[in-house]
């Protein structure tokens, strides 16, 4: 919703100041098709040239999240702390074998199935099933285990990063191809010199408008969008913050409530759910069980 209000007050003010100012839009509308074709083709295809497919596919998936805003909401980080009470508390009295059939196939796991907006997440889903793997396997040094953690995690970061740095180099490139752009419109002028002043201003005006369109479209639009992809890709960040010290608290031998507490003090503020809240949650599921 942000993004739609956002666009609308740049467009709004900047193309109204230009037309309070008593500035001719006939020039801007009537270069603006070819100067943004040149401008556009000249992005995207530097842009499919500097990539492999795997880049573009997570660039375009970076376009999408800006427009949905962050993966995990309040609840959804409720959800995790009561997933990850379940599994701690099961981890400290269940035998090896019970606690296997979760962690191998969290699709079909009782525990994981209450949460299945947690269970669709591949990465998070995996995080906090190879983790417990690895304590099963007696990788109990909480030290070791919060750098192996902390590694991957940061894996994860830097590869769905990808689409906010491919973007801000598209944005940085922008200036230079609408300079491209205007140079070829004055090429064009060049060449008709022998027109009228009045044509020739329009010439002129029309290729000024690649200068102003290339560096328009890189501060005003695609560089907000790759710090909007950033944001939010770092918001989510801490979704996995929350795994990773819930675990290695597990590995300091703490009670389920005191990994789980320990967990929740990474969750941002705003999406933090109270202690209170977190607390009757899980009596709820103990008395359940």
């Amino acid at each position: 919703m942000m993004i739609p209000i956002g666009l609308l007050v740049i467009l709004l003010l900047v193309f109204g100041g230009f037309s309070l100012s008593g500035g001719n839009f006939e020039v801007l509308l009537h270069a603006l098709p070819f100067e943004g074709m040149m401008i556009a083709g000249a992005s995207i295809g530097s842009l499919i040239v500097s990539s492999d497919l795997a880049s573009l596919k997570l660039t375009l998936g970076g376009l999408k999240r800006a427009f949905a805003g962050p993966r995990w909401k309040s609840k959804d980080y409720n959800d995790l702390l009561l997933l990850l009470f379940e599994l701690t508390r099961m981890q400290r009295t269940a035998s090896p074998v019970e606690m296997e059939q979760h962690i191998e196939n969290p699709g079909e796991s009782d525990i994981f199935t209450k949460y299945p907006r947690i269970l669709k997440d591949k990465s998070s889903a995996m995080l906090i099933c190879d983790s417990l793997r690895m304590m099963s396997l007696n990788f109990d040094n909480p030290h070791q285990m919060e750098d192996v953690i902390e590694k991957r995690i940061e894996t994860t970061l830097e590869e769905r990063m990808i689409a906010g740095h491919t973007i801000t180099s598209m944005a940085d490139g922008l200036p230079a191809i609408g300079i491209v752009a205007a140079v070829l419109g004055v090429i064009k002028t060049m060449s008709s010199v022998d027109k009228p002043p009045e044509i020739l201003g329009m010439m002129i005006g029309g290729a000024l408008v690649g200068t102003f369109l290339g560096v328009f479209l890189a501060y005003c639009v695609v560089q907000p969008f790759a710090d909007r992809i950033k944001s939010i890709e770092e918001a989510d960040y801490s979704f996995a913050k929350v795994i990773r010290d819930t675990v290695v608290a597990m590995t300091q031998g703490h009670p389920p409530n005191v990994c789980v507490e320990i967990g929740r003090g990474n969750i941002p503020e705003r999406l933090r759910p109270s202690f209170n809240n977190v607390d009757e949650s899980q009596r709820e599921l103990s008395r359940a069980a």
